[in-house]
C-alpha cells in the first residue's frame, strides 16, 4: 500500500564531555506538526570508539553494526527509535530520520553514518524506501525555499576533464562524453539541460559556470576530481580558459555562489572528497571545512557529496539511478535512499552523503489542488465568475515577477541599513521598515520601498523599456513594465483577471499594476483605499457618487494597505499592522460595506500570498468576518491559490486545514502552485467553457 505521508525523526548529538554525548529524539508525526520529544527520565548518552572503527574501515558491514551499536547503546535510546518506526509503520508512513551533530563534534562529522545498520537485525538501514536518511547542518542563510514546478526545472551539468590532469596530476581521465551521456539519461527530456564540459565550447570552469547560473538553474550537478589538501582545504580540478587544469580553491567556490541572487535547491557533486575524507579528523583539518558541508552551511537547501576517494564506477552506477528516482517526485532523500540500495555490493556504497536542510525533502512541486489533481470544482467556480458571484482577494506576491519578494526587498534594505536584529527576521518587511521608521523617520521606509522598487524594475527590463523617461515616476515604470508583461505572456496574471467579469477586487498590493491590465482591457476601473488613519480621511471617495455601482465594465478595486502613489495610505512597518488591525476591528465602516458583502456573498479567490506573511494574517483578521460565515458556505467552489513554501505549508492538505481554520470554517479548494501556473489553468478552463458575458446590473432584475 502506498505511504499515506511522512514522519520525522531527528537524532541529536550534542558533546557532553571530552569522551561522551547526550542524544537526543523529536518524532514529529505525518498528521501533525508538533514535535515529539522522546526522552528520559535522565539524559541518553552515547560514546564512540573511533580507534576501534578506524580498525574496521574495510569493512562497511562491520563498521556499520558497531557504529549503530555505539548509537543506540542505552536502552533508552534504542526503544526510542523502535518507537518511533513502529508509529511510522502503524500510519502506513515513510519514516525521515535526520542526523544532527553538534558544530562543537567535528570528529562526529567523519564518522561513516552512511553505514548504519539496523539496531535490531542487523540489515542495512539506509537503503530502500521506508527510511530515508540526511545530515542536517545548521546553516546562517535564513532565506526561504522557492520551488518551481516540475516542467520548469533546469539543470547544469558540469564535466571538467582538463588536457593535463593526468600528467601534472596523474589523475585519471573523466569519460565526457559518458558522463554527459549518464546525466542526460538519469535527468530525463522533462528537465531543461545545459552543459559545461571539457569537449563542448565552453570551458568547465568556475567564471562559465558561475554566469551560466545566473539564469537561474535547480541543480548543479558537476563531476570532476576533487581532494583535500594536507592543511585541510577543499580542491576542486576545473579549468582555465585554455582547457588547462585550474585547482579550484572550495572556499571561492562557495563564495562565488553565494553571491547569486538564485541559487540552486540541489548541488551534487560526483568528486573525492567532496564530503571530506571519510576518517577522524586530524590535526590539520575539519570535516566540515569540505566543499560540500561549506555549501550547505551557506544555505544550499541540499548537498550530496562524496565521503572519501569514491571510485569512479560507483558513482557511474549510483549517479543515473539517483536523477531517475529524482524525476519521479522531487524527493531527495528518497532518490539517495534507492541509488544507495544500487550499489549497495560497492565497497564504497556508503560515501554519497547528503547534507539537507528541506523539511519535506522536495526540490520541485507539481501544481495542483490539495487531494485533486484537477479540481473538480473548476465548472462551479467558472460558473460563479460568469455570474459576478466571486471576489478575488489579491496578494502582494502576484507582482513578484517584477521586484522580487517581500523577503527579498526586506533583505535588501537590512543590508544597506544594518539591521541589527537576529539573522530571521532580516527577510520581514514589516520588522525591517520598523528598524527605519524609528532609526530615521516614519517615510523612510516608505520612501525606501518605492526607491527599491523602481530601481530593481529598472534593473531587470530596463532595456526592454525604451519609450521610459530617465525620470519617470514610480507609477510609470511599473505601467511600463506591466504592458510588455502582458504582451510577453498571454496568461500573465492581471492580463487574465482584466478580461474577467469581477464587480469587485480586493488586493494586499500597493501597484497600479491592476489598474493599468483593467485599462488596457478596455474597462474604467475605479480606486478605493482603506482609510485606516486620518491622514486619508481627506482623499474624496468614488463610493461618494450615488450613481456608481461596481461592474464589470467599471469595476471597483479596493487596496487593503494602500497605494504607492499614497505613502501615508501605506500599511508597512509593525505598527501600522498593529494600528490597521485595531482600527478597522473598531470602525467596520473602515471595510465599505459593497466590499464587506462581496467577501461575505460570493466565493473568495486568493492568489498572491504567503500564509506566514503579515499581510495575509491581518486580511483574515479584519476582512473575512466571522458574520458572512453562513452565506459563504453557500459557495463550495471557494478556491485559494497559496505559492508553495518549502518548510512551512509543502504539505498541501495541511495548509488547506489551516487555512480553513483562518477563514472561520469556509471549505477552501488549495491550489498548490505559483500564480502563473493557476492562472494559465483557470484561463484555459474560462476559455473552454466559453461562457456567456454576465448581465449588466438593473435596477428591477425581475423584469
Amino acid at each position: 500500500m502506498a505511504a499515506s505521508g511522512f514522519a520525522d525523526l531527528e537524532i541529536g548529538l550534542y558533546r557532553r564531555d571530552a569522551e561522551s554525548f547526550t542524544v537526543e529524539l523529536r518524532y514529529t508525526r505525518p498528521d501533525d506538526a508538533a514535535d515529539i520529544r522522546l526522552s528520559t527520565d535522565r539524559p541518553a548518552l552515547a560514546s564512540f570508539d573511533t580507534a576501534a572503527l578506524q580498525d574496521l574501515q574495510q569493512d562497511p558491514e562491520a563498521y556499520g553494526k558497531a557504529l549503530s551499536a555505539m548509537v543506540f547503546a542505552e536502552p533508552a535510546v534504542l526503544a526510542a527509535f523502535a518507537e518511533a518506526r513502529a508509529a511510522t509503520a502503524a500510519q502506513e508512513s515513510v519514516l525521515r530520520l535526520r542526523l544532527f551533530l553538534d558544530p562543537a563534534a567535528p570528529e562526529l562529522q567523519s564518522l561513516r553514518w552512511e553505514t548504519l545498520r539496523d539496531p535490531k537485525d542487523g540489515a542495512p538501514l539506509l537503503m530502500g524506501e521506508r527510511l530515508f536518511f540526511s545530515r542536517f547542518l545548521s546553516s546562517s542563510d535564513w532565506g526561504p525555499v522557492r520551488l518551481r514546478p516540475q516542467s520548469e526545472l533546469k539543470a547544469l551539468v558540469v564535466v571538467a576533464n582538463p588536457a593535463n590532469l593526468t600528467e601534472r596530476f596523474r589523475l585519471a581521465a573523466v569519460d565526457v562524453p559518458g558522463e554527459l551521456a549518464r546525466a542526460r539519461a538519469g535527468l530525463g527530456e522533462a528537465i531543461t539541460i545545459t552543459e559545461l564540459a571539457s569537449q563542448g565550447a565552453a570551458r568547465a570552469s568556475l567564471n562559465a559556470i558561475i554566469d551560466t547560473l545566473r539564469d537561474g538553474y535547480d541543480i548543479l550537478y558537476i563531476v570532476g576530481h576533487g581532494t583535500i589538501t594536507p592543511k585541510g582545504k577543499p580542491v576542486l580540478f576545473l579549468e582555465d580558459d585554455e582547457g588547462q587544469a585550474a585547482p579550484t580553491d572550495g572556499v571561492d567556490i562557495v563564495t562565488r555562489i553565494g553571491e547569486l541572487r538564485e541559487r540552486p535547491r540541489l548541488i551534487v557533486l560526483a568528486s573525492c572528497e567532496s564530503a571530506g575524507a571519510g576518517a577522524p579528523t586530524s590535526a590539520d583539518g575539519d570535516p566540515l571545512s569540505a566543499l560540500g558541508p561549506r555549501l550547505a552551511r551557506a544555505g544550499i537547501p541540499a548537498v550530496l557529496a562524496m565521503q572519501g576517494k569514491v571510485a569512479m564506477t560507483t558513482i557511474e552506477r549510483f549517479m543515473p539511478v539517483f536523477f531517475r528516482e529524482l524525476r519521479k517526485d522531487g524527493q531527495v532523500d528518497r532518490a539517495v535512499a534507492v541509488a544507495r540500495g544500487a550499489v549497495r555490493d560497492a565497497a564504497d556504497h556508503w560515501m554519497p552523503v547528503l547534507y539537507m536542510r528541506l523539511r519535506n525533502g522536495q526540490i520541485w512541486y507539481v501544481p495542483s489542488f490539495s487531494g485533486d489533481a484537477n479540481l473538480e470544482k473548476w465548472p462551479a467556480l467558472i460558473g460563479n465568475i460568469a455570474d459576478g458571484l466571486c471576489t478575488p482577494i489579491l496578494g502582494p506576491q502576484l507582482s513578484e515577477g517584477l521586484i522580487g519578494g517581500q523577503d527579498q526587498i526586506a533583505s535588501a534594505l537590512a543590508e544597506k541599513y544594518h539591521f541589527p536584529m537576529s539573522p530571521e527576521q532580516r527577510d520581514e518587511l514589516p520588522q525591517v521598515a520598523q528598524f527605519l521608521s524609528v532609526n530615521q523617520d516614519a517615510q523612510m521606509p516608505r520612501r525606501e520601498l518605492s526607491a527599491y522598487m523602481r530601481e530593481e524594475i529598472l534593473r531587470r527590463y530596463g532595456s526592454q523599456l525604451g519609450g521610459l523617461r530617465p525620470d519617470a515616476p514610480l507609477e510609470e515604470v511599473f505601467a511600463a513594465a506591466g504592458k510588455l508583461r502582458r504582451e510577453q505572456n498571454p496568461a500573465d496574471p492581471y492580463q487574465v483577471l482584466a478580461k474577467l467579469p469581477f464587480k469587485i477586487y480586493v488586493t494586499a498590493g500597493t501597484d497600479n499594476l491592476l489598474v493599468e491590465a483593467l485599462r488596457a482591457a478596455g474597462k474604467s476601473p475605479k480606486v478605493e483605499i482603506c482609510r485606516w488613519n486620518e491622514r486619508l480621511m481627506r482623499f474624496p471617495s468614488v463610493l461618494d457618487d450615488p450613481n456608481y455601482t461596481p461592474s464589470p465594465e467599471q469595476p471597483l478595486i479596493f487596496f487593503l494597505f494602500g497605494l504607492t502613489k499614497v505613502p501615508d495610505s501605506l500599511v508597512l512597518t509593525e505598527d501600522d499592522y498593529f494600528d490597521y488591525l485595531i482600527g478597522v476591528t473598531r470602525n467596520k465602516k473602515w471595510i465599505p460595506p459593497v466590499v464587506s458583502d462581496a467577501i461575505a456573498d460570493s466565493g473568495m479567490l486568493f492568489l498572491g500570498f504567503r500564509m506566514e506573511e503579515w499581510s495575509f494574517r491581518v486580511l483574515f483578521r479584519s476582512v473575512i468576518s466571522p458574520e458572512g460565515r453562513q452565506r459563504r458556505s453557500r459557495y463550495a467552489n471557494i478556491a485559494g491559490q497559496i505559492l508553495p513554501e518549502e518548510g512551512l505549508f509543502l504539505d498541501p492538505e495541511r495548509a488547506r486545514r489551516y487555512l480553513e481554520t483562518y477563514s472561520r470554517g469556509s471549505e477552501i479548494s488549495v491550489y498548490w502552485g505559483s500564480v502563473d501556473d493557476f492562472m494559465q489553468e483557470l484561463n484555459r478552463e474560462w476559455e473552454k467553457a466559453a461562457p456567456a458575458p454576465v448581465a449588466a446590473a438593473d435596477e428591477n432584475p425581475f423584469f
